[in-house]
């Protein structure tokens, strides 16, 4: 069974590693990682260590599987991570739907998330949640160093009430 919970700060070494590692296999379709992966290492390292209280963990049996992270604690979701391990036994729709819960109880209608156009399989699963794609655009990652190819994806967490005038019946 899966646990949710917050990171703590002795763990950032290992969500560092696993974010790596997951960026890595979703790097793939792009290519020329070779150049990238050191600066990419040294990104999680960072991001992991000054921002570990934004980042919620899943577990499994005491082995971490993933973490996602809402550095500006708002409604985007900044970074979404499960292991290539633990990649498709249900860690991931565990993870967003916990993420998703804090958003809405922060106040927040609308989840967003970004990642890379060719990140195939992140955009699938997203869109099996519920996400769908809003926008597409070349934009420079500080993460990695270059131009990305990205989609931004969202998903109304929380019903539009209808605007109607008069009572309803």
């Amino acid at each position: 069974m899966a646990t949710i919970r917050n990171a703590r700060e002795d763990e950032v070494d290992i969500l560092a590693e696993i974010g790596f590692r997951s960026w890595q296999k979703a790097m793939i379709s792009i290519g020329e990682m070779t150049d990238m992966r050191a600066s990419a290492r040294i990104a999680f390292q960072n991001f992991t260590r000054s921002s570990w209280l934004t980042i919620t963990v899943v577990e499994q049996g005491g082995n971490l599987a993933g973490w996602a992270a809402r550095e500006k604690l708002d409604e985007l979701i900044s970074d979404f991570w499960i292991d290539p391990s633990f990649q498709g036994h249900g860690f991931g729709r565990v993870l967003l739907a916990e993420v998703e819960a804090e958003i809405v109880h922060q106040g927040f209608e609308v989840a967003r998330i970004e990642t890379h156009a060719q990140n195939t399989e992140a955009v699938g699963f997203f869109e099996k949640q519920g996400y769908s794609i809003n926008w597409l655009s070349i934009t420079y990652s500080p993460k990695i160093d270059r131009d990305v190819q990205s989609v931004g994806l969202s998903k109304r967490l929380v019903a539009q009430e209808p605007e109607t005038y008069g009572p309803s019946f």
